[in-house]
């Protein structure tokens, strides 16, 4: 007979279409009866920490958590302690603080250059793709670095400073083709190696540096895929230095995730095993950091071309599997795997956005020319 948990599982996503050990790719697979009452009593931590234990699988991860984000079977479970916990630490501390701002980069984008460079596109450009013309991933990242480029109005012997670099993929497209000269930072020593590297004989300097501690001038200022772990405490901060070190007819280019309501918390798995203290801002936080310092000349939300591009990442991690398996263990995999599948799933049910904002310090004469 089921337990009262395992009932209580199958009521809550039934009016989803999932079903409990069924036969749809997105029906979840049960192989440990204790996972009922450890999701219930867990909450999201232990869906994904059970998952990577192996107690249960779906063929398709990524259409069972579109399922479930685009309901409100989330408001129906109880809340968790983790989740309490999370929430209550965010408050208290300022996580993303001082020696605390590096935690990111050790513990994600330090994970190896051999994990990146199999996964990305061929300029490693670890934010979401601009899709619109494109027919694969390296058409779609090369189509965003140039969008990005263009909202700038880029032209050539202008400087430009990434804030949160990565390895160096927009800072070397801009250079080739629009002939600027730049500055990148990154918490990432590992990132830091290979930006280098790739951007080597180029005019671009790439530091490892918390952005807090950015000096100079600059005539644009572009941050692609950082905000997210900026923290909300920070935020003000954030648009301060940017002020500072914005010339002042220049633009500032801010590429964000970013969720459809205000959160000072993050998610507890995605906080422990992914992204150490993140979280996603609002529009609205965007918005009242912003405030007094610049003008918002455009939004663009292609929030959906992150579904393509997390996918896209996901086939290139399965091919590469057998490459990175003597170095990444069998639950690191299920890890990674989870990772991929659940973003993708929260950008198909539209719960996650993908925004870039132009924003100006005293508003371009005549008004700013969109372009998409």
């Amino acid at each position: 007979m089921p337990s009262q948990a395992q009932t209580t599982i199958e009521q809550l996503v039934k009016p989803l279409g999932i079903t409990v050990n069924g036969a749809q790719p997105w029906d979840i697979k049960v192989h440990d009866e204790r996972f009922y009452s450890r999701v219930l009593w867990g909450g999201s931590l232990a869906l994904g920490e059970s998952y990577m234990d192996g107690w249960w699988n779906a063929d398709k991860l990524d259409e069972f958590f579109f399922r479930i984000l685009a309901s409100d079977v989330r408001k129906k479970v109880r809340d968790a302690w983790p989740s309490i916990l999370a929430a209550a630490g965010a408050r208290i501390f300022n996580p993303q603080k001082g020696r605390r701002a590096f935690t990111i980069g050790e513990a994600h984008y330090d994970l190896g250059n051999d994990l990146y460079t199999a996964m990305l596109d061929k300029r490693m450009a670890y934010t979401c793709g601009y899709w619109k013309d494109a027919a694969d991933l390296d058409a779609a990242q090369e189509a965003k670095l140039d969008i990005v480029c263009r909202k700038l109005k880029l032209q050539a012997g202008q400087t430009v400073l990434d804030i949160g670099c990565g390895w160096g993929s927009f800072l070397q497209f801009a250079s080739e083709r629009y002939g600027v000269r730049g500055v990148g930072v990154t918490v990432s020593a590992e990132q830091m190696k290979l930006a280098q590297k790739r951007c080597a004989g180029l005019p671009i300097e790439i530091r490892l540096q918390d952005y807090r501690d950015i000096d100079g001038s600059f005539d644009h200022v572009v941050s692609l895929g950082m905000f997210e772990h900026v923290g909300y405490k920070n935020y003000d901060t954030f648009m301060q230095v940017v002020r500072r070190v914005l010339k002042d007819d220049g633009l500032f280019l801010l590429h964000t995730i970013g969720g459809r309501r205000s959160v000072k918390s993050f998610d507890p798995w995605i906080g422990k095993y992914i992204f150490p203290n993140s979280m996603l801002p609002s529009i609205a936080q965007i918005a009242r950091a912003a405030e007094g310092s610049f003008v918002i000349e455009d939004l663009h939300n292609f929030g959906a071309d992150y579904d393509k591009t997390l996918m896209a990442w996901y086939e290139n991690f399965e091919k590469a599997w057998s490459t990175l398996q003597s170095k990444y263990d069998e639950r690191f995999h299920r890890m990674w795997r989870y990772y991929l599948l659940a973003c993708a799933g929260s950008f198909r049910a539209r719960m996650n956005q993908l925004w870039q904002i132009v924003l100006s310090k005293n508003g371009v004469p005549g008004g700013y020319g969109s372009v998409r």
